[in-house]
């Protein structure tokens, strides 16, 4: 599938000064540094995002997301959680204990290991699926795993974020050909590449292995440079300001590619 005839995010060029002028600031990366209080903000929209999605009643929810957030977030809801972490990575030690909780060393790209119609609920945060750029395949096994009626939730990289990116690294052949790409790669100062995706080719990959998708929503529509200047003014007053604004915000956006990450909600017939 092509993005030919679909509109593209505009992607701000920095405005080179003339000798008279006055030297302006350099221009904002597309992701803030991990010390930006944005973290805290995006941290506690995606909780936020996460619990309005779950269901009132425990079931068994299989989570991709690494990290002890949201597994910690689950467990104390109820929940069993089948909590996976990539092979070398170290178990959580501050969960383990947890009668509900079982760690996995697995890699998250092959549920095999996973018997089909297995788990109520997939839990994807952290961009796993951007990491995945066989991402056609990592979604045919989620949608295996998951029991008819079950319910999945995806975070990605969105196209704005991609091309923002390009244009940060001065990768400009490479995005003057995003229009007619099937796929958008970028790839990342560690030598990493990730997907960026946008809302239609999201549908269509879930819809394509059996799913119905919800809804695709932006991740986060303040800027960054918005919520680190509101949280320096306001402190927590602010934040929970912040995080209450930004989930109504973002549900009202359904379909559009804006932000750094995209939340796709799809369920199994």
């Amino acid at each position: 599938m092509l993005l030919s005839g679909r509109p593209v995010p505009p992607v701000p060029v920095a405005r080179e000064s003339g000798p008279a002028e006055a030297a302006e600031p350099a221009p904002a990366r597309p992701v803030p540094p991990p010390e930006s209080a944005y973290w805290t903000f995006y941290a506690a929209v995606a909780a936020a995002q996460v619990a309005e999605w779950l269901p009132d009643q425990p079931c068994r929810v299989l989570d991709l997301s690494g990290g002890s957030e949201f597994a910690g977030q689950l467990v104390s809801l109820g929940h069993e959680v089948v909590h996976v972490r990539q092979t070398g990575e170290e178990p959580l030690a501050d969960l383990l204990g947890l009668g509900r909780l079982l760690p996995v060393a697995a890699d998250t790209r092959s549920l095999s290991w996973l018997r089909p119609d297995s788990v109520d609920l997939v839990l994807a945060e952290s961009r796993a699926l951007s990491m995945c750029l066989a991402a056609e395949v990592t979604v045919e096994h989620l949608c295996r795993v998951l029991r008819p009626g079950g319910r999945l939730l995806l975070v990605v990289d969105s196209l704005s974020l991609g091309l923002a990116r390009l244009a940060d690294q001065g990768r400009w052949a490479e995005l003057a050909d995003v229009p007619a790409a099937d796929v958008v790669l970028v790839p990342d100062e560690d030598g990493s590449i990730t997907r960026c995706f946008w809302p239609e080719e999201l549908t269509t990959l879930l819809t394509e292995v059996g799913l119905e998708v919800e809804w695709v929503r932006p991740r986060s529509v303040l800027t960054p440079a918005t919520v680190e200047r509101a949280l320096a003014e306001g402190g927590k007053a602010a934040l929970r300001t912040l995080v209450r604004t930004e989930v109504t915000l973002a549900a009202e956006q359904e379909g559009e590619s804006a932000g750094l990450h995209l939340v796709v909600s799809a369920t199994k017939p």
